[in-house]
């Protein structure tokens, strides 16, 4: 063998290496750090303050999903408010409400963590079979690839976004058809027991990004509750996800709010706040004060992104 035929084979393998080191690095943040169905961030800019805070893309994909210990280990289930109960791990939220004539489900996150959910509902006393409807903030794997098996075992009528049908219906864990069998719009509710949730139309994120209220009553008070659907900007902003997003955050920052949480434990605090829960503080869910915290921090990088963008490309 001569040496340029040696040269040839060195380059075209150094060049294999290179390209398998790459595709080993995007699918291990794919699978470990729930990227589902984007890159990750191809830079780590801009940074943006707020209320004291620096983040930056991956900060804050690292402050949502932690590590992938963190996405299927179970954090201890407790009562938020009134009928309403988390049953996630410690980086994906589930919320259980709870009424007289069956229960409600709102993401049933990965598959493989449905049987930590049923684990944390049982242990709240309440039955998993009796979970009634199935419902989900955004079409990523993260959030809603547990929908199929949660229908399996409870019989749950599903119900989804219509603008999320596409990428859902392409999520099929083990072959699974993704179960949809109730298509919902913009200002559609879902009642069961005398809880009504009201679906949100927040696109950005995913297309039909879905943030649900509801009210919640304590103490005999009446409390608005947000299940907030992710704000997160992808790394590359089109024409189309900003219109999204414009309409978006005006959207979230005009609905009701007492009791802001998320479908990320970390975009409302929930570990800070179960820990002063468990040393008898008043309700630190009922956080008026913190219902525009991730808006703010989301708006922020949004801009900061189409700034660098618009930047970038008069150059």
């Amino acid at each position: 063998m001569n040496d340029r035929i040696r040269r040839v084979m060195l380059v075209a393998f150094v060049g294999f290496i290179r390209a398998a080191a790459v595709l080993s690095l995007s699918v291990s943040w794919g699978a470990g750090s729930g990227w589902a169905q984007t890159a990750p961030p191809p830079a780590d800019h801009p940074e943006v303050t707020v209320h004291g805070r620096k983040f930056t893309p991956r900060s804050i994909l690292a402050r949502n999903m932690g590590t992938p210990e963190d996405q299927t280990t179970q954090f201890p289930p407790h009562k938020i408010i009134a009928n309403l109960y988390y049953v996630g791990t410690r980086t994906l939220s589930s919320f259980l409400i709870v009424t007289p004539q069956g229960n409600m489900l709102i993401n049933s996150t990965y598959e493989r963590n449905v049987q930590t959910i049923q684990k944390s509902v049982e242990q709240l006393g309440f039955k998993f079979s009796d979970i009634k409807i199935l419902l989900g903030t955004h079409a990523h794997n993260d959030h809603q690839e547990g929908d199929a098996l949660v229908k399996e075992i409870t019989g749950a009528q599903t119900m989804a976004m219509a603008e999320d049908v596409p990428a859902l219906e392409a999520m099929k864990p083990g072959g699974k058809e993704h179960p949809i069998d109730k298509t919902l719009h913009d200002g559609d509710t879902v009642a069961l027991g005398g809880t009504t949730l009201t679906a949100h139309l927040t696109a950005g994120h995913t297309r039909g990004c879905t943030t649900w209220t509801m009210k919640a009553q304590e103490g005999g008070k009446m409390y608005e509750v947000v299940i907030g659907c992710s704000l997160r900007p992808p790394a590359t902003l089109t024409p189309e996800v900003i219109a999204e997003f414009n309409h978006t955050f005006p959207l979230v920052r005009s609905l009701a709010c007492d009791v802001p949480l998320g479908d990320h434990p970390a975009q409302y605090g929930m570990q800070e706040k179960y820990a002063k829960l468990q040393k008898g503080a008043p309700n630190p869910f009922i956080d008026r004060a913190g219902c525009k915290n991730e808006v703010d921090i989301e708006e922020a990088m949004f801009h900061a992104l189409l700034d660098e963008q618009r930047r970038d490309a008069r150059r």
